[in-house]
């Protein structure tokens, strides 16, 4: 069976086919030992010495490395008629590396790194499908403090755009008979992102932060959307977060159609015009005692007749979550701020090597909880999935037969300390790419061994 890094990357196009076989060889090392350095995933000095040679090529982009996993991505997009693509910026910090070059000020003057926004693909059962964006830049220093002047400046003109780009980008290459859902935090609740031109499979799923004018007697976004009756309650589950446990909440909903109104500072643009939107409210009106309830504001372009609807909007953009584990994946479990590299350009060529690493990690966690039937041979060669039930069973002599891929993602993550028990739920990507890294060791050994039986009739 042919390995996954090599369908994966199988249009990638780097003027070279060794090129190619390294990129592979590289991304199948790192994913199967997520968190190691380099050197330890790459097994020796010449394999360790070609990574960090691919990263410093001349003679491709880290676009290249990009465009390869996006066609793969759209592949599997084309298997769903409506998919999300979650959209969010964040910060890989590099203070601890002052040498590197080409870095610029994060969110803190005083910290050095680059900036990545992300298009993260997901189904509507929240599996994640791949990445098909990733925009990396460094700040300058003279923008320190000019965030201050923003309403004087042109959405072009700052970082906003890269939500527009990104959608953009969205827009193009996703095909016109599938449904995709830009979903964004508040952050990205910005009138020219709605404004912008939209085909007509494309539609926007975005938490509000402005209380923007409105077509409603209240003339206020919030005073409107509160005025109307509740439609119904959803209990969902809350994942765990920095600022929080692991929980559920009930949501009670309502919703309401709204133009909203051009802002105040963009009134001497005559090209725009008042959008229609409709508006939903998702709060929690008894949450636990010290907890901070959940308040949702969503904006959307989707349809909204009735409850069903609402609760559908709400559900989607629960998935939003699945990007902050992601860009998490990256940096805890691939180590991608670890990096000791010498120019920002490398760091951008690891990022868009381990961007894959990172998508896949996630999809195996989702794809065993969504489909968890399916053999674990789509995921694992027959001397992992040997070695790995030999191992938990503590018995030489595996099934005749691989397991599911529930079952094996479980016993990967036990590997990884995963303990099982009643009201543990099914594991995290953590306990994953802890049991990968020592799933690697035992396939490896058991693969020696059982190569030398051959060797010897008394084996």
């Amino acid at each position: 069976m042919e390995k996954w890094a090599s369908l994966e990357l199988q249009h990638v196009q780097l003027g070279d086919s060794r090129r190619k076989k390294r990129l592979v060889k590289i991304v199948e090392d790192l994913a199967s030992q997520p968190g190691e350095s380099v050197p330890q995933a790459s097994g020796n000095v010449a394999a360790t010495t070609a990574v960090y040679d691919f990263w410093n090529s001349r003679y491709f982009h880290p676009q290249d490395i990009r465009i390869a996993h996006r066609v793969s991505t759209i592949e599997t997009i084309k298997q769903h008629n409506t998919v999300l693509a979650i959209q969010d910026t964040t910060d890989l910090d590099f203070t601890a590396h002052p040498a590197t070059i080409g870095l610029g000020p994060t969110d803190h003057s005083s910290l050095l790194g680059l900036k990545v926004h992300s298009t993260f693909v997901t189904s509507t059962q929240g599996v994640p499908l791949g990445v098909i964006d990733q925009q990396v830049w460094a700040r300058e220093k003279e923008t320190i403090g000019i965030a201050k002047q923003r309403r004087q400046r042109e959405t072009k003109d700052k970082e906003s755009q890269r939500w527009l780009d990104a959608a953009t980008v969205t827009q193009q290459v996703i095909p016109q008979d599938i449904q995709v859902v830009t979903i964004t935090d508040r952050e990205g609740d910005i009138y020219d992102l709605f404004a912008m031109p939209r085909t007509e499979n494309s539609d926007f799923l975005i938490r509000a932060t402005h209380n923007r004018r409105v077509d409603h007697e209240t003339k206020y976004l919030h005073q409107a959307i509160h005025s109307m009756q509740p439609c119904g309650t959803i209990t969902i589950e809350l994942q765990r977060h920095p600022e929080r446990e692991t929980r559920k909440a009930t949501l009670t909903l309502r919703f309401i159609t709204l133009e909203i109104q051009v802002p105040l500072h963009h009134l001497k643009r005559s090209e725009l015009k008042p959008i229609g939107l409709q508006v939903v409210l998702a709060e929690e009106e008894n949450p636990p005692q010290g907890v901070t309830p959940i308040s949702w504001l969503l904006l959307t372009t989707i349809e909204v007749a009735g409850f069903d609807d609402a609760v559908r909007c709400v559900r989607w953009y629960t998935y939003r979550w699945l990007i902050e584990r992601y860009h998490y994946t990256l940096k805890s479990g691939c180590g991608i701020e670890k990096l000791q590299l010498e120019t920002a350009r490398r760091i951008e060529m690891a990022l868009a090597t381990y961007s894959i690493v990172a998508w896949r990690l996630l999809w195996l966690t989702y794809e065993a909880r969504m489909n968890p039937n399916q053999s674990c041979e789509i995921v694992l060669q027959s001397d992992e999935w040997q070695s790995l039930c030999a191992t938990i069973d503590r018995t030489p002599h595996p099934p005749q037969t691989p397991p599911s891929l529930r079952e094996a993602v479980r016993m990967i993550a036990t590997l990884g300390g995963f303990l099982g028990r009643i009201g543990d739920g099914e594991p995290g990507v953590k306990t994953i790419w802890r049991g990968m890294r020592r799933l690697h060791d035992i396939a490896t050994t058991w693969k020696l061994l059982h190569s030398n039986c051959q060797n010897f009739l008394f084996c």
